[in-house]
């Protein structure tokens, strides 16, 4: 990594910082008096599209997306892996309005969390498991009822590059109990935007979305049966954009791998 893209990095991260707090603080005046969908826009799409946009002309960091016919007219729950902030960036950006899981803690940082706050985000204790589960399903159910996008990260955590984290049901239950489908999504974007450090890499973050998957029948059989076909079906389409090996792939699915044409 040379220098001068070093200095990019350093950039980059302080544009982001004094973007986010001006940002922050503007909102809690303006965003109040805005409607939902507006305020949605206000807080969150422009600032996101502000970072990504940063990204790609101070860093490199471009992206491609393939699947946009699969998107419902019913906005549902996406079920998305996780490897760095940029797909938060710009899954919060793409899907509009938006709600996501957060620590909720967070909501009581100033000017950051007061503003998130106003975003119908879906805060649960991370430190109590089962209460986390109950807040996801109720707040989650509350979301799709005011026809908001749920964004759901199964693998809890980010996962560096290469690798792809057990899902959890919770995204799967609540879009079975809801009646809706789940929107698997898979990107690359550790590949550019690492787990660790402030290091990043120039590219194409390959997005690609698969199409909206229902359950068959009710109940946790039919809930775990969902979430292992869009397990499988992300893993897949990690393999497909070299961001999981074959050895990985066959782990996860049982199967030798073979590309998505054949």
């Amino acid at each position: 990594m040379g220098v001068f893209y070093k200095l990019s990095i350093l950039t980059f991260y302080v544009l982001l910082s004094l973007s986010a707090f001006i940002w922050c603080v503007i909102s809690l005046f303006v965003a109040p008096f805005l409607s939902f969908p507006a305020r949605y826009r206000f807080i969150n799409v422009y600032w996101c599209r502000f970072g990504i946009m940063l990204s790609k002309y101070l860093l490199g960091i471009d992206y491609r997306i393939t699947g946009i016919e699969n998107i419902p007219s019913q906005r549902c729950v996406i079920l998305s892996n996780h490897q760095s902030t940029w797909e938060t960036f710009f899954l919060s950006a793409y899907f509009q309005p938006l709600s996501q899981v957060l620590k909720k803690e967070l909501l009581r940082v100033p000017f950051f969390g007061w503003a998130m706050a106003m975003l119908r985000p879906i805060a649960i204790n991370r430190d109590n498991p089962k209460q986390a589960l109950k807040q996801l399903a109720s707040q989650g159910a509350e979301r799709l009822e005011q026809n908001c996008w749920v964004l759901i990260f199964p693998e809890g955590t980010r996962m560096p590059a290469g690798e792809l984290g057990k899902f959890s049901r919770g995204g799967s239950s609540l879009a079975v109990n809801a009646g809706l489908p789940v929107l698997p999504i898979s990107h690359n974007a550790g590949m550019f935007w690492p787990k660790a450090g402030w290091g990043k890499k120039p590219g194409v973050i390959d997005v690609v979305i698969g199409p909206a998957m229902y359950a068959e029948g009710e109940g946790p059989r039919a809930i775990a049966a969902l979430n292992q076909r869009a397990y499988e079906w992300i893993a897949q389409a990690q393999f497909d954009t070299g961001a999981l090996s074959a050895e990985k792939l066959a782990e996860i699915t049982g199967s030798a791998a073979k590309p998505a044409n054949e």
